[in-house]
Order: C-alpha cells, then sequence, then structure tokens
C-alpha cells in the first residue's frame, strides 16, 4: 500500500512532487464523495487524507533518513504509514524494506547497474512479490528504445551491465575511502573501539591494531590481479605508510581533543555529547591536517564538491591587453 517512485533527476521529482501534494490529495477527497447508486457507504470513504509525501533524496539531512526508514516500515494501518515516497537513486542501495512491493519508474534510469539496484528495492521477500511499473517519455530516444525492445532488454539485461569506473587500492580510490573503511574495521575488530566512547581508547591498542589492519589490507591487496611484482610491492608500501600515517593522526586528534578538555566519538550523529572522529568530504573548515584527513563520505558514488562557474565578458580592452 506503499508506493515508491524513482526518478532520474531532482527536477523530475520536484514537478511530481507539486503533482502529489496537490492534484492527487484532492482527486482521493473527490473519491471520497462518490457513491454507487443505491449504495449508502462509498469504497473510498475512509481514504480522504493522503499522508505527507516522503522524500529520500541528498536534499534530506542525513539525521532523517533513520526515521524515514523507521516510516516506511509501518503498515498501511500503523500510524506513520506513508502513501507514497518519491526518491532518486540515493536508495540503490542500503533500502532493505521487506513490505514495499510497488515502485514507479519515472524514465529509464541511466545505467543498467542503477536500474538492477534500484528496482530491487521492492519485491525482496520470496513470499511477497513486488511489483515495478515502468513510465516512458515517448520523446526521449532513449526511452523510446527501451520500449521498443522492453522484453529482451529484461530477459538479458544483466549483460548490459556497466563496468565499475572505480579501480581497487588506486590512489584516488583510497583518498575517498580508505579513512572511513579503516576506522570501520578498527572499531569493528577491537571491541574497547566498539563504543562511540571508544574512539579516544586508540592508544590502548595501537600496537597490536597496527599489525591487524596492515595484515588485513594487505590480503585484501593480495587478490588484485596484479601482475608486476614490483607494482605489487609498491602498494602494498603504500598501504602500510596509509596506516601508520592514519593512526598517528588519530592519536593526534583525540589528544587535542582533550587537551582542550572535550571528548571523542566516531562520528556527528551518534548519541552521545562530543566531538567526531570522522567529518563530511564536503566539509572545508578543519581545525588542522590531521582533521581532515578523516573525511569519509558515506556513499562513493557522488563525492565532488560542486563547481562554480564564474564568466566574465571580456571588453575589447581585455581581449586587446591579454593578447
Amino acid at each position: 500500500m506503499t508506493t515508491l517512485g524513482y526518478f532520474n533527476s531532482l527536477r523530475e521529482l520536484g514537478g511530481a512532487r507539486r503533482i502529489l501534494e496537490e492534484e492527487v490529495q484532492n482527486t482521493i477527497k473527490g473519491y471520497g464523495a462518490r457513491r454507487r447508486v443505491g449504495a449508502d457507504l462509498d469504497l473510498f470513504q475512509d481514504r480522504t487524507t493522503f499522508t505527507e509525501v516522503m522524500e529520500l533524496t541528498s536534499r534530506v539531512p542525513t539525521n532523517k533518513v533513520a526515521d524515514a526508514r523507521e516510516r516506511l516500515g509501518c503498515a498501511f494501518y500503523a500510524r506513520g504509514r506513508v502513501d507514497c515516497a518519491i526518491a532518486t537513486n540515493m536508495i540503490s542501495v542500503g533500502l532493505d524494506i521487506s513490505r514495499l512491493g510497488l515502485m514507479v519508474v519515472l524514465g529509464q534510469p541511466k545505467s543498467t547497474s542503477e536500474y538492477i539496484q534500484a528496482t530491487s528495492r521492492v519485491g525482496r521477500l520470496e513470499m511477497k512479490p513486488g511489483l515495478v511499473v515502468t513510465l516512458l517519455n515517448l520523446n526521449r530516444p532513449r526511452d523510446r528504445s527501451h520500449y521498443e525492445r522492453f522484453r529482451h532488454y529484461h530477459e538479458s539485461f544483466y549483460r548490459a551491465v556497466e563496468v565499475g569506473s572505480v579501480t581497487p587500492f588506486s590512489a584516488r580510490a583510497l583518498d575517498r575511502g580508505f579513512a572511513g573503511a579503516m576506522v570501520a574495521f578498527a572499531r569493528h575488530t577491537e571491541p574497547a573501539l566498539t563504543p562511540p566512547s571508544g574512539a579516544e581508547r586508540l592508544h590502548d591498542v595501537r600496537t597490536r591494531l597496527e599489525q591487524r589492519l596492515i595484515a588485513l589490507f594487505e590480503e585484501r591487496l593480495r587478490h588484485q590481479p596484479i601482475d608486476d611484482p614490483n607494482e605489487l610491492d609498491e602498494r602494498l608500501r603504500g598501504i602500510r605508510d596509509r596506516v601508520v600515517d592514519l593512526l598517528d593522526a588519530w592519536t593526534y586528534v583525540a589528544a587535542e581533543y582533550a587537551e582542550a578538555g572535550a571528548t571523542v566519538k566516531y562520528q556527528e550523529y551518534e548519541p552521545r555529547s562530543a566531538q567526531p572522529l570522522l567529518r563530511g568530504m564536503l566539509e572545508q573548515t578543519f581545525e588542522s591536517p590531521q582533521h581532515r584527513k578523516f573525511r569519509a563520505n558515506r556513499s562513493l558514488r557522488d563525492v565532488e564538491p560542486v563547481v562554480q562557474l564564474l564568466l566574465k565578458e571580456l571588453s575589447g580592452a581585455d581581449v586587446e591587453e591579454g593578447a
């Protein structure tokens, strides 16, 4: 009884939200007043209201995502239920709610892998199948192409999945994801570090943890298809250096906060009044370069800051001077 709408862009999602909040609600109220000939009660008498439209996009603060997941898990008759949720590719991974059974996909997603990931959010239980309704735009060549070969595409779309664009253990991939992965492994492998307050106890387990982390990442790196022994040795050294450097920075951050009379937790949204170790990938202000090393993103998909273009119209004098 909850419809999950999937959109390719925020612009299209915004237009649909306006329709849901105005036209759909007015239509439902109109149905509530209809009756069959000779009937005392109508079929829609209890559906005179439409719950607030839930949005799952990058515009929603992270601390409200948990509340959205909880509400989506509410049954149709429960308080706080959701009639309609609209989302972008934010739901492609991590949204595992078994009761969701209906998705409307507006426009063919930009990639096949995204299409598979998004539509798999419904019908996640064998005994509760899901229905995906795809609405394609006749005026878009790509949508029309998928419509014309709809059955063939769905019978064989796994062969059209795009190759991943991230090279494992490359320098830029490590820049984006290594700090978060290392802190996560440390927190899971050392019981003393597991609670939010465990971020302050690194010095108690530093030696043992360093050896364990290096061995863990080296093992994963050795499973990568690297044929050149020199390249493998170079990457192994890079991994060791990164682990040691981040543990040194972690120790520095904890000591700096302790000197200022503050405590440390892992992330901003943990329920404890303390300073976070992990910072947002797009944050601009840091107390020191050591704090900057712990930028961690919740998704490896969109982590680049927005680029602003400043256009300057050159006059004739400026062009001559530049020449």
